[in-house]
């Protein structure tokens, strides 16, 4: 048996600036943080004819017969994709859940990419790297679902951390950010999340702001504008001003609501104001909007009204701190699996086979 898990993230700025209608011209940004919500893949090495993959979050089971070869339309789309990329068609059962609903801003899809790319390199004895992990999961997203995504979620569940993501049409860099114990510690005392009780659906948004990049224009412009905040959150909290990033996350959310219709709504809308009438300094909702997580930037003196002001409106908080080691195994009892990659891996070299 393998357990492998990869976190969730939130995003603090720049996000939009990750998809490629906007980076291969201008270059993208993000300040990402990895949380500790993970999502969980468990994988037995039956050594049996066929292949079975059940998910809790969605409530899906799917077997492949022997003999068959994998297809990925239909319910459970992305592990399949996956495992047809690996070219494991035998022997495997595989459950995956995750601490947090799909659907809601998290970067969640592509944890589950990562998670099961780190699984099932490890059970291949596959020696793969942060880097080349999170773009295997960008190529099989992207490229190989055609999803209408940006790049920061992959990087993120990959490396963990706080870290400065760039975008350009040639390379993906993460960097960590240089921040104090004061600062780090200010920003986990001071963000909040709260569950709207609504998922959203990513790609009719993402896909209107693809468009509209292409066109040119005020989505282009919007997005200038958050690169920008981008890097002066980058400068304010290495330099140990953690309190203005939520002025940068009110402009941000500001900017953000020009990129597409339904990333924002009258419930959200009011929910925000709510916060910032009781103390919050700004803040937005992850991901591409519509629904999930309303994030926060809040002095703790004003957690308590906050709470108590947001909760009344049906929302719910979730407590969390910041993920540091990204994309692991936690239990590995040397099962191993013997196939061979059928997918490239774009951008890096081909995984090598770990030496013992």
């Amino acid at each position: 048996m393998l357990i492998a898990r990869a976190p969730l993230r939130i995003s603090l700025a720049g996000g939009g600036t990750d998809l490629a209608a906007y980076y291969e011209r201008y270059g993208g940004m993000v300040i990402s943080a990895a949380i500790a919500k993970y999502f969980y893949a468990i994988i037995e090495v039956t050594g049996r004819p066929g292949l079975q993959i059940s998910s809790s979050d969605y409530h899906a089971f799917f077997r492949n017969p022997p003999g068959r070869p994998i297809e990925w339309d239909g319910d459970l789309s992305l592990p399949r994709a996956i495992v047809h990329h690996f070219g494991i068609t035998d022997g495997i059962e595989m459950f995956l859940a995750s601490e947090a609903p799909p659907g809601t801003g998290l970067g969640s899809s592509s944890s589950v990419a990562v998670t099961i790319i780190k699984a099932l390199a490890t059970l291949l004895r596959l020696s793969v790297s942060k880097q080349m992990i999170a773009e295997m999961a960008c190529h099989i997203e992207i490229e190989k679902l055609g999803k209408p995504i940006g790049k920061q979620d992959q990087y993120a569940a990959a490396f963990g951390g706080l870290n400065v993501i760039t975008f350009t049409r040639d390379q993906t860099i993460v960097e960590p950010l240089a921040l104090s114990d004061y600062t780090r510690r200010t920003l986990e005392q001071s963000l909040l999340l709260f569950f709207t009780g609504a998922s959203h659906n990513s790609a009719t948004i993402l896909r209107e702001q693809t468009h509209s990049t292409r066109q040119q224009g005020a989505v282009v412009d919007a997005l200038h504008d958050i690169k920008r905040l981008a890097e002066k959150t980058r400068d304010a909290l290495e330099n140990d001003h953690p309190e203005r990033l939520g002025d940068f996350l009110h402009e941000n959310w500001e900017r953000k609501k020009r990129l597409a219709s339904g990333i924002s709504n009258r419930a959200i809308d009011e929910a925000y104001e709510t916060a910032r009438a009781h103390g919050a300094l700004g803040g937005k909702i992850t991901g591409a909007g519509g629904g999930g997580f309303l994030m926060l930037y809040c002095p703790p003196a004003c957690h308590e009204a906050v709470t108590s002001a947001l909760e009344e409106r049906g929302l719910i908080r979730m407590d969390f701190h910041v993920d540091s080691a990204g994309a692991r195994v936690l239990v590995n009892s040397g099962a191993q699996l013997d196939t061979e990659i059928s997918g490239p891996l774009p951008a890096v070299a081909a995984p090598s086979r770990a030496t013992a």
